[in-house]
């Protein structure tokens, strides 16, 4: 361990970590940062994109999962094979073992020569972790993770291995099978170790936060404990945001100092004020809201402006889609790059929410989903277009400004003024439009930073018109 952070363990093990209130908002609250999700990209691909992600304005990127993973022989080649001979992305979701290195994304080394590259261009690291389950073949997790839970028969919950069959049981959901994925005893303290120790050689390396994937099915105090499997109390999440330490293993570094959200997807019965009190959360029920919008052309009667969650917004990650609603359900995937670049535009215009842009396959088109269909491949161009870029650094420049949501009456238009320093003008219908709403730019002529098109404001309207599909961003001139 470098001297660093055995200094920041020190820190950690001595200074009380007190709980965010991640329920009121604060209206003052802005968030400036964006995620790039690079879903399927290798260490080696995301290194050589390190700059253009930087140039695109993007503040972070999330890898996929980083662990050892259920790696079949001859997978590993396609983000989706049929005949599942070469490859599925969803292995690289079946732990079979706590290190750092996948078939997928790359091995230890190549990490650490991202990292190296993500700080030249000082982009942080996100990776995805989950600590729920294993792979769906438990005869593929490693000799060494069985041992350092105290054995197989220590690895999961008394029901881990029955599916779950109704999600509105706290029970269920926490403690058996979600998707048949064998669900682990996460509050068994050898197993707890072991991952701390894995989580603590990520933040070694640099990495600046973490997805909790399937964090809704990881319990809290609330929720229902194991005691057949010797379980005294639902502390997973205590010992992995660093307030408590596990056999003498904690978090190697301040919590507050790391981004991390967990995939709480809402559902009845969510205890989403007690995840608040560890982590940020996805915004999944947003994303569907917008998905609508954007599918009719239209928000009209349609509530865009709600963050339609319980948590303070500042805390929430949003996304227009996310690789599950693309790649697993494809209940995003028939909307076209345009749609979801104008609803990217709007999302990551607005003051709150940390949105997260979902980097699709390259060579994908409306009918062929996996388009080139390489795992560890760049995706397509869509991250830096233009209008991406445009928000991206909007969203930075428009620190401390309060937002200002307006729909045109037919709901093809969406404007968002932020203070009296910018504003986003979004069509999401295929027709060619104009704006006429209130802003509260001054009065003057504007020019959208991509296309050049000009806009004027009078007596504080704003008058433009607008191609199909297509956003726009202005800026106060200085």
């Amino acid at each position: 361990m470098n001297k660093i952070l055995t200094f920041s363990l020190a820190i950690a093990a001595t200074l009380p970590i007190a709980a965010k209130d991640r329920m009121t908002h604060d209206p003052k609250a802005t968030n400036n940062e964006t995620i790039l999700h690079a879903w399927s990209w290798s260490f080696p691909t995301i290194a050589d994109n390190m700059k253009r992600i930087a140039d695109a304005g993007f503040t972070m990127v999330q890898t996929s999962p980083v662990q050892n993973c259920y790696a079949p022989e001859g997978s590993g080649k396609k983000i989706f094979d049929d005949d599942v001979t070469e490859g599925n992305w969803y292995y690289y979701y079946q732990p079979t073992d706590w290190k750092i290195g996948n078939n997928i994304v790359g091995t230890r080394e190549e990490m650490k020569q991202m990292m190296d590259s993500a700080a030249k261009y000082d982009i942080k690291v996100l990776v995805d972790v989950l600590p729920n389950h294993t792979a769906f073949d438990i005869d593929a997790v490693s000799d060494d993770f069985y041992k350092a839970v105290g054995g197989r028969d220590k690895m999961f919950h008394s029901k881990g291995l029955t599916t779950i069959d109704n999600y509105g049981d706290r029970e269920q959901c926490t403690l058996w099978a979600m998707g048949s994925l064998p669900d682990v005893n996460t509050e068994n303290p050898d197993f707890q170790k072991y991952y701390m120790q894995f989580v603590n050689d990520l933040l070694s390396l640099g990495v600046k936060g973490f997805r909790y994937d399937t964090a809704k099915h990881i319990g809290v105090h609330s929720d229902p404990v194991d005691t057949t499997s010797g379980v005294k109390e639902n502390d997973f999440w205590d010992v992995a945001t660093g307030r408590k330490s596990v056999k003498g293993v904690k978090l190697a570094v301040p919590y507050d100092s790391l981004f991390v959200y967990g995939e709480v997807l809402q559902d009845k019965g969510v205890p989403e004020s007690e995840y608040a009190d560890y982590m940020g959360q996805t915004a999944s029920g947003y994303g569907h809201v917008l998905r609508e919008a954007l599918d009719k052309g239209s928000a009209e009667g349609i509530d865009i402006k709600s963050w339609h969650h319980s948590a303070a917004p500042e805390y929430l990650t949003t996304w227009v889609e996310s690789h599950d609603t693309y790649a697993n359900a494809h209940e995003s995937a028939h909307l076209t790059d345009d749609q979801i670049r104008t609803g990217w535009v709007f999302l990551t215009a607005r003051q709150n929410g940390t949105p997260l842009f979902f980097s699709r396959p390259a060579g994908s088109t409306r009918k062929n989903y996996w388009g080139d269909n390489v795992l560890g491949a760049r995706g397509n161009d869509e991250f830096f277009h233009p209008e991406v870029v445009a928000v991206n650094n909007f969203r930075k420049s428009m620190a401390g400004e309060p937002e200002d949501i307006r729909t045109s009456s037919d709901g093809h238009v969406l404007l968002v003024n932020r203070g009296k320093k910018g504003a986003a003008v979004i069509n999401i219908s295929k027709c060619a439009s104009s704006v006429n709403l209130p802003t509260t730019l001054p009065d003057g002529r504007y020019t959208d930073n991509v296309y050049g098109k000009e806009f004027k404001v009078k007596k504080g309207m704003l008058h433009g018109y607008l191609a199909p599909e297509r956003s726009y961003i202005l800026h106060k001139a200085k």
